[in-house]
């Protein structure tokens, strides 16, 4: 189908910004023989099961981080280790996952999506399966390295699939679906993780992510074909990449998408590392208050998410729900902090959790959002973009996380003020970077009647 033309989904493809070659020069346009593949009749038969495969490769992470960390205390034991090197599995799982992106991205477009995403899901379930027997906690730590960098490659390939089937609002209505799953699997995954520790040991629960991995593996084989056409793959090595990236980062808008998904991603950060000492110690909630009110805010995130796919995409201009996400955002975190500084005098929790809650909630307006934004920018390397959004967000995310704590557990100042300081640098860049002043004819359309 030619650039700009009507896709299989009644939706209108806008021109995006040309991805440079390895040279440097501008691709010429491309004609309708080398246009991005729609939907292949086989996915339009398998259409939910497609989803829920890309939604599960989505779930990957937060099920391996979050499933594990009820066992943390049984680890410790296990090994005779002391509590830093126990933690030390986890930041090597993260770490894993935002560097093995920069690594599938590229990979994904030269050679294709199925073949990377087969391969790192063949790693995942290896490298899970080696968790489940590792001796001490050393290897362990090596083992959830590569756990986590083979898993990277279901975060990134199944962003880059979405860009390679939709555009515009169905790309947009599309990712606010995945989030339905995506989003609910922090909420589940320490529920299952603790009731498995009731039947097996910590061990049991890397056999279970082991067979997950497993059955998304199957999965993926079965239904889910190749979505990048021969014709519009990559050819050359790491400095084409190099250069790939370097004309991404180049684009004003898509860096501004970018840069404003990562900061908001790091007030997610940010309330993940505080709010069980927010919650518990200093306005002294109970542990199930604590899971109750982490799950009220989680289903926030999901549904303002499942609001933008379903209400607000297609009617509003999809810069115009972004720029109301986070002004949500910036106006919870402004009343947080001034309620954590005292200004309207004692308040109690329910204050606090309804300023959280709004903040959480908005994110669900801001994420599905610069990403389908930011995709939008790029139809040539796709999988390059998934890679700088996800590991930008993975980034960003861990340097913040360490910063909530800095004046010790006793006090919120610190969280509220990171989560300010993330909204207004989210709005920021979008502001000065991405957000169009006008729309000159021929530029890229976001979609919506009020664009």
């Amino acid at each position: 189908m030619p650039d700009g033309g009507p896709t299989t989904h009644g939706e209108q493809r806008p021109p995006t910004a040309p991805t440079p070659t390895p040279t440097g020069a501008v691709p010429p346009p491309r004609g309708p023989a080398t246009a991005p593949p729609g939907p292949t009749p086989a996915l339009r038969r398998t259409g939910l099961l497609v989803t829920l495969v890309l939604g599960g490769l989505t779930a990957v992470p937060p099920l391996s981080m979050d499933m594990y960390l009820p066992a943390l205390p049984a680890v410790t034991t296990s090994y005779g280790a002391s509590a830093a090197t126990v933690q030390l599995t986890l930041t090597a799982c993260l770490a894993g996952m935002a560097l093995g992106q920069l690594v599938v991205g590229p990979m994904s477009d030269k050679w294709g999506r199925r073949r990377p995403l087969l391969a790192g899901l063949v790693l995942y379930v290896l490298a899970t399966a080696l968790c489940v027997v590792a001796p001490n906690a050393a290897l362990l730590v090596v083992f959830r390295l590569v756990q986590g960098l083979a898993g990277a490659a279901g975060i990134v390939i199944a962003r880059a699939v979405v860009r390679d089937l939709y555009d515009g609002l169905a790309m947009a209505r599309f990712v606010s679906t995945l989030m339905l799953i995506s989003g609910a699997a922090p909420i589940v995954a320490p529920l299952i993780g603790g009731q498995l520790l009731r039947v097996t040991d910590w061990r049991g629960v890397f056999g279970v992510l082991t067979v997950i991995g497993l059955g998304l593996l199957l999965l993926v084989h079965r239904v889910l074909p190749e979505t990048l056409a021969p014709e519009d793959r990559h050819s050359g090595g790491f400095r084409a990449t190099l250069t790939t990236m370097r004309g991404l980062l180049a684009d004003r808008p898509f860096t501004g998408y970018l840069l404003a998904a990562g900061f908001a991603s790091a007030a997610l950060f940010a309330y993940i590392s505080a709010s069980p000492f927010v919650v518990q110690e200093i306005y002294g909630a109970s542990p199930q208050t604590f899971s109750l009110l982490f799950g009220i805010n989680s289903v926030g995130l999901v549904g303002a998410g499942q609001l933008n796919g379903k209400v607000l995409v297609g009617r509003v201009s999809l810069d115009k729900v972004l720029a109301l996400g986070l002004t949500l955002m910036t106006t919870a975190a402004l009343a947080l902090l001034l309620m954590t500084l005292g200004v309207f005098g004692e308040v109690g929790l329910v204050p606090v959790a309804a300023g959280l809650f709004v903040l959480v909630s908005a994110l669900g307006l801001v994420t599905p959002n610069t990403t389908t934004l930011a995709l939008m920018r790029t139809r040539n390397a796709a999988g390059s973009a998934s890679a700088l959004l996800g590991t930008s967000s993975f980034l960003v995310g861990a340097v913040a996380s360490p910063l909530v704590g800095v004046a010790g557990e006793h006090t919120a100042v610190p969280m509220a003020v990171l989560q300010l300081s993330c909204a207004l640098l989210a709005a920021a860049c979008w502001a000065l970077l991405a957000r169009p002043r006008r729309i000159p004819a021929g530029a890229p359309h976001t979609g919506g009647a009020d664009s």
